[in-house]
């Protein structure tokens, strides 16, 4: 994306998406849950880049659940929309939980379009209980929301 003066932040992981005719609910415009959609798609895209994929995950039956979720949508998307879906880890313990932002632009209006905030808490994927990062987690998962 060209225009970085639109980021609430420096240098935030991205991915782009194009809204399509069936993520449109009967108002006309991308549903909401879509953009849920489109945040843990980015969430797993960075994780991955981070070096844990989604099957590394399941091979450590560790896996990073959501514990809370915060979004503000500020404009409709429509289709045919390109969206970049933006984040940052901005807090992590090092232990236990990360918290990721968010922010999706549309580039050809410059219009942030939503802003977000997820926590979430490694689990065990056998248990289903809270479980300590292991230390390809930690290593991983660092805060890198700079500014």
């Amino acid at each position: 994306m060209n225009n970085l003066s639109l980021w609430d932040h420096d240098d935030p992981f991205c991915i782009n998406v194009v809204a399509t005719s069936l993520d449109i609910d009967s108002f006309g415009h991308v549903n909401n849950v879509v953009y849920i959609k489109w945040l843990e798609q980015l969430a797993w895209a960075h994780s991955s880049a981070l070096g844990l994929s989604e099957s590394d995950c399941v091979a450590m039956a560790r896996g990073m659940a959501v514990r809370r979720i915060n979004v503000e949508y500020l404009s409709a998307c429509y289709a045919g929309d390109e969206i970049v879906v933006g984040n940052w880890i901005s807090a992590s313990d090092g232990k236990l939980r990360i918290t990721r932002r968010y922010q999706l632009i549309v580039p050809a209006t410059n219009t942030t379009v939503m802003r977000g905030e997820v926590d979430f808490v490694c689990m065990n994927l056998q248990s289903g209980r809270p479980a300590r990062f292991p230390a390809r987690f930690s290593e991983a998962y660092r805060v890198t929301l700079l500014d």
